[in-house]
């Protein structure tokens, strides 16, 4: 009885663990790509394993110390004993669990290192201390720098409480934008030292190592902000190189584009001297 009580009562909170998480700060984000949810699950798959172990390990304790104990008149077996059933039991069971836990956790390693059949590509590169963002083949690239108004607030004697700022640390002023439901394909490297792009809600964390192309991808199944740091100690402003993506519908991606193209080519031509006079571009949108 007590055992059945015990089951349903996880059965309830392996029910319940999806809503849980969500809300909760304590945990990792579900996210919004397939591979994130996946991630999610194998998570907190260990997770209640490692809870039904431990159930059984100090169910087992606990009650060998009351039903055994002294007061009882139980007396300690002084022989030496050894059962090769019991060695068998405790070997097998842990080389189940394990090989149960592998394989969905080696699929997921898989499909993650998957980038075929990318709509996007994007080349990053790790400075000290921000990110560079070239989209192969659409003639666009620019830096991403934390937001002015972090970086000010961050500054000693700069007299503003950073708990004011909105997004403090955690906004820059070129976001990378996205198209939603598209296949990201992200080249990573490093122009210095080794920097790591992290985006937790995308389970994407990769080094980008000086000399070295790393490779991951994402899809977005939503629209929306989601943010990130380097997760590579890099050196002195290691912790103000955030990582902000904002992720669009296909359209708005389009027009954005668009724009950068239009100011990109507006910009090289006001620096050719050759070049007939352009009318003034207009701000970089960054959606």
């Amino acid at each position: 009885m007590f055992y059945r009580k015990v089951a349903t009562v996880l059965a309830g909170l392996a029910a319940a663990t999806p809503a849980l998480a969500y809300e909760s700060t304590y945990n990792l984000p579900v996210g919004a790509t397939d591979i994130s949810a996946r991630v999610f699950s194998l998570h907190m798959m260990m997770f209640w394993v490692c809870v039904a172990i431990a159930a059984v390990v100090f169910g087992v304790i606990i009650y060998s110390l009351w039903k055994f104990r002294k007061s009882t008149g139980a007396v300690a077996d002084q022989t030496l004993t050894h059962s090769t059933n019991v060695e068998v039991i405790w070997t097998v069971i842990p080389v189940i669990i394990l090989v149960a836990t592998a394989i969905p956790a080696a699929r997921t390693l898989i499909a993650m290192e998957d980038t075929r059949n990318s709509e996007l590509t994007v080349k990053v590169v790790g400075y000290q201390w921000k990110w560079k963002y070239e989209y192969q083949g659409k003639g666009v690239s620019f830096f991403s720098t934390l937001a002015a108004e972090s970086n000010y607030a961050r500054q000693l004697g700069s007299g503003v409480d950073p708990t004011t700022v909105k997004d403090y640390l955690l906004d820059v002023d070129h976001p990378l934008v996205v198209p939603v439901d598209t296949k990201v394909r992200l080249l990573l490297t490093g122009n210095d030292v080794i920097h790591s792009w992290w985006v937790p809600d995308f389970a994407v964390k990769k080094d980008a190592i000086p000399g070295y192309i790393n490779e991951a991808w994402f899809k977005a199944n939503r629209t929306g902000r989601f943010t990130g740091q380097c997760a590579e100690l890099c050196g002195r402003d290691h912790g103000f190189m955030p990582i902000v993506v904002n992720v669009v519908s296909k359209a708005d991606f389009a027009t954005w584009l668009d724009a950068q193209v239009a100011a990109s080519k507006a910009g090289a031509s006001a620096a050719d001297p050759s070049a007939p006079a352009a009318t003034a571009a207009a701000p970089t949108a960054s959606l």
